[in-house]
């Protein structure tokens, strides 16, 4: 039995730690997956193309540059519609790339709630951390037998923010749920946004 844990961090920086720890303890690279924003431009698209332009409209992936330490397959940004620029690797990449390819409504949009859900994340949740990345930050998830499960959830707990405690601090603001067509945040914004990092993940 296979079950998709996921955690949300503040920083890509804690993300991608998690990554090297998953990937140390015997998680392949096909069943992890991170999505981060990428507001802040510091990954550029490698071939200086017009992929990003293409994105932005819900189609292309193109090649990013910067580092992430080599971690993962298929490192590449593009812009989501609700979220904004974001850097993706993993299998959330190949997903979120395909869904854009195959020009349907929303589905760069889609590729993190869509896929999520398809892992079985519920829909709550995973609207949750579409808003998260929205905000600035970084979400990395796994699939894992029964067997790495506990080392994974673990691994995922440290550094991560505690779910429901960001979903009220979403939902006092007065966010609602995951809209597509609100504008993406700008690295000013997401610098005043960003909550001190909180213990805990809820996982799925």
């Amino acid at each position: 039995m296979t079950r998709t844990i996921s955690g949300l961090f503040d920083t890509r920086a804690q993300a991608t730690t998690a990554v090297s720890e998953l990937r140390a303890g015997g998680v392949p690279d096909s069943d992890i997956s991170l999505v981060a924003n990428n507001a802040d431009g510091e990954y550029v698209d490698s071939e200086a193309s017009d992929a990003g332009s293409d994105a932005a409209a819900g189609a292309g992936l193109g090649a990013a540059v910067g580092g992430l330490g080599g971690l993962l397959t298929g490192l590449g940004i593009m812009a989501i519609p609700g979220v904004g620029p974001v850097v993706a690797a993993g299998w959330f990449a190949a997903t979120a790339a395909g869904a854009a390819a195959g020009a349907v409504v929303g589905g760069a949009a889609g590729g993190i709630i869509g896929a999520l859900t398809e892992k079985g994340i519920n829909l709550t949740d995973a609207e949750l951390y579409a808003e998260g990345v929205r905000r600035g930050g970084a979400l990395v998830t796994a699939t894992v037998d029964d067997q790495n499960y506990e080392a994974a959830r673990s691994i995922l707990d440290s550094g991560s923010v505690d779910l429901r405690s960001r979903e009220k601090i979403y939902r006092d603001s007065g966010w609602s749920g995951f809209d597509e067509a609100a504008p993406a945040y700008t690295p000013d914004q997401i610098r005043d946004e960003q909550a001190p990092t909180e213990p805990a993940v809820a996982s799925n």
